[in-house]
């Protein structure tokens, strides 16, 4: 979650052969409510896919634990060779990105410091190692790819061919530059159910664009946005340093390299990693 899975998801959609799922996030194998659903109405997110199409689909949820603990036992017992690539960033920045997504669901509420003691899941979705290393037991590391979102932006085509080269894409992967980066928070507006159904309104739409200038209704919009990311403080960022920096020994023990949270962006971002 929050490490770009929805660029690489569009990026994998682009290329001919590839069939990715919409929704981007079906979840399937994690959500009671989806897993209810049945198989059947998994299979149908592919009804359009080509006989010889590589079908794939990009639920974070997979890999939520301890809140969706069925993922894995679920999509191994259905779909044992699957082909996985698991995302990862810094998790500090990460967790800050989660926290701003929540602000905007309004599913998070009050100051981060606030929202990290009530919402462990900021923190436990960014211990990486703890999250992939009961996939790896029940896959297999060569079956898992380790992406990393500081490597992707700047190795953008590079990754690319090395995802589709994982998951057994015969055809030339290529970089699609015109597609935008996804779920940019900064743009987004925090939800706001009588907000949406009155811009939603035809007669008010054409009201408003009609005669409300746009420099008023974006400066409007900004008391909905998250123009800045939320600021840790010095105590706070030692406190999650201390506590990523145990998981990230064990992930670079997992990659064979050293990883930490100073070192984070340089390793990840200087070399392709694979499992050791």
């Amino acid at each position: 979650m929050k490490a770009a899975t929805s660029t690489l998801h569009m990026q994998l959609a682009a290329q001919p052969g590839i069939f990715m799922a919409t929704p981007k996030e079906p979840n399937f194998f994690g959500n009671p409510d989806r897993w209810a659903l049945g198989l059947g109405w998994y299979q149908g997110l592919f009804a359009a896919a080509r006989t010889d199409d590589l079908c794939g689909e990009a639920s974070t949820h997979y890999t939520k634990l301890p809140t969706l603990p069925d993922a894995l036992p679920r999509l191994r017992d259905t779909i044992p060779d699957a082909r996985l690539i698991y995302m990862m960033r810094h998790p500090i920045e990460r967790l800050v990105s989660h926290y701003s997504h929540g602000w905007l669901e309004r599913s998070i509420d009050g100051p981060i410091e606030t929202a990290i003691e009530h919402h462990p899941e900021l923190i436990d979705y960014g211990r990486y190692a703890m999250q992939i290393a009961p996939w790896i037991t029940a896959f297999g590391r060569d079956a898992i790819l380790p992406v990393f979102a500081e490597r992707l932006a700047i190795a953008s085509q590079q990754e690319l061919e090395r995802a589709c080269r994982h998951i057994g894409y015969a055809g030339e992967a290529r970089w699609d530059e015109s597609i935008a980066r996804q779920n940019v928070s900064g743009e987004r507006l925090r939800d706001s159910p009588w907000r949406d159904r009155l811009v939603d309104h035809p007669l008010v739409g054409a009201i408003r664009r009609r005669l409300v200038p746009r420099s008023v209704r974006n400066r409007i919009k900004r008391h909905w946005q998250m123009r800045e990311q939320p600021a840790l403080s010095d105590a706070l960022h030692r406190h999650l340093t201390g506590i990523f920096d145990h998981d990230l020994a064990d992930l670079g023990r997992l990659l064979g390299t050293p990883l930490d949270c100073a070192r984070f962006r340089d390793v990840v971002r200087e070399r392709p990693l694979s499992w050791a």
